[in-house]
């Protein structure tokens, strides 16, 4: 049986990420990679949205470009320039295809349709079960999620950002497609954190998400009676829908690095890449993708990959308050847009931020529930 030094188990966001920075650096062309995937053409099942201040390294298969965002609520609405910073969507279809084109004309790459069961670090090689085999490799990235391991633990809360968004298009030129809306909670709360996000693709077409942080999923007719309510509102009723897309994104402070061992690696939402107070992730597995290449070139062993950073602190009390009073989401996003530089909220969220900065979001907030957290989890 062929061993491989290196097996890549999903072939989305951060798995094909990762294959793609191998397939690009000379030092791994004798590197013999594995990818493993149910499917691999997905086409659109995933809309990313990040912030980039200035060019950057995936502008050539972009969506839409915003120099704009707004945040509303019933106590604060403002449009922010976020310049130099730029609002970015990509659709995953021309991610694939983008780096698919890459790693594709690699003969030491190899991509396998199957469906994993189990794997296991064996000391000196990583096994991996599927359907119809056994795979052997010398390092494991994994990829795949696997929820029983945060939802069986009650130490770290775990809340979902949850949506259900449509495509629309309208016959006559309605929206302003200079400026997203990043975060519109005027809608009715209903003792949750709830807000519609609204991203115009052009004139004529925009998608509008409603979308949830809390515990609880809802119906799917509850989801699009808010998009049908809020477009109304807006005075736009003659429209087609021409596409729909839902999701789930776990929103945790688990420790995932506990997972990994010194030849399997957990990446992507399987490895706690997602940014747990916001469920961002496409730009945090950008910067993790680059560092994990460098790793690889100094370093044998995969649990030594994980570096604690002052950031999990903050996401941890953000979602202890989160979880136990999720009413309080509009006032918190509110009172921070309102009293920091919006530029200092987005570095703040891309965890690019110094102490100084760190302290004026801290100060921003509503304290009494975040000290109550911080009490909670320091003592």
């Amino acid at each position: 049986m062929k061993s491989y030094d290196y097996i890549i188990l999903g072939a989305g966001a951060s798995g094909l990420m990762l294959a793609y920075r191998l397939a690009l650096d000379p030092y791994f062309d004798d590197k013999t990679v594995l990818i493993i995937d149910k499917v691999k053409d997905k086409g659109n099942d995933r809309t990313w949205c990040y912030w980039e201040n200035g060019k950057g390294e995936w502008d050539n298969i972009l969506t839409k470009v915003w120099p704009n965002i707004i945040f509303g609520s019933n106590t604060h609405l403002k449009t922010f320039d976020i310049t130099p910073y730029q609002y970015k969507m990509i659709r995953s279809e021309n991610f694939y295809n983008s780096l698919w084109k890459t790693i594709n004309e690699k003969p030491n790459f190899k991509f396998v349709e199957d469906d994993v069961e189990s794997f296991k670090d064996e000391d000196d090689s990583v096994v991996v079960n599927s359907d119809h085999t056994k795979y052997i490799g010398k390092k494991l990235f994994n990829s795949i999620p696997d929820p029983e391991v945060y939802y069986s633990q009650n130490k770290y809360p775990v809340i979902q950002q949850h949506f259900v968004g449509w495509f629309v298009k309208t016959k006559t030129d309605i929206f302003d497609d200079n400026t997203a809306t990043f975060m519109d909670f005027t809608i009715p709360q209903k003792g949750n954190t709830r807000f519609m996000y609204v991203l115009p693709l052009d004139k004529k077409t925009a998608l509008f998400e409603y979308t949830l942080f809390s515990k609880d999923f809802l119906e799917i007719s509850e989801y699009e009676e808010a998009i049908k309510s809020y477009l109304k509102d807006k005075g736009i009723e003659d429209y087609e829908i021409v596409e729909k897309e839902k999701g789930a994104i776990p929103m945790t402070s688990f420790k995932f690095a506990k997972l990994n061992s010194k030849n399997i690696l957990n990446i992507g939402t399987a490895g706690g890449w997602t940014k747990a107070s916001t469920g961002y992730s496409f730009n945090n597995t950008t910067k993790k993708t680059k560092s994990l290449i460098r790793f690889l070139k100094s370093e044998n062993d995969l649990s030594k990959f994980y570096k604690t950073s002052k950031f999990e602190l903050y996401d941890l009390i953000f979602l202890d308050v989160l979880a136990n009073y999720n009413e309080k989401g509009s006032a918190i996003f509110s009172s921070m847009f309102e009293k920091v530089n919006v530029k200092t909220i987005l570095k703040f969220l891309d965890e690019e931020t110094s102490i100084p900065e760190d302290l004026k979001i801290i100060l921003s907030v509503p304290p009494r529930r975040f000290m109550q957290s911080l009490l909670k989890r320091t003592f």
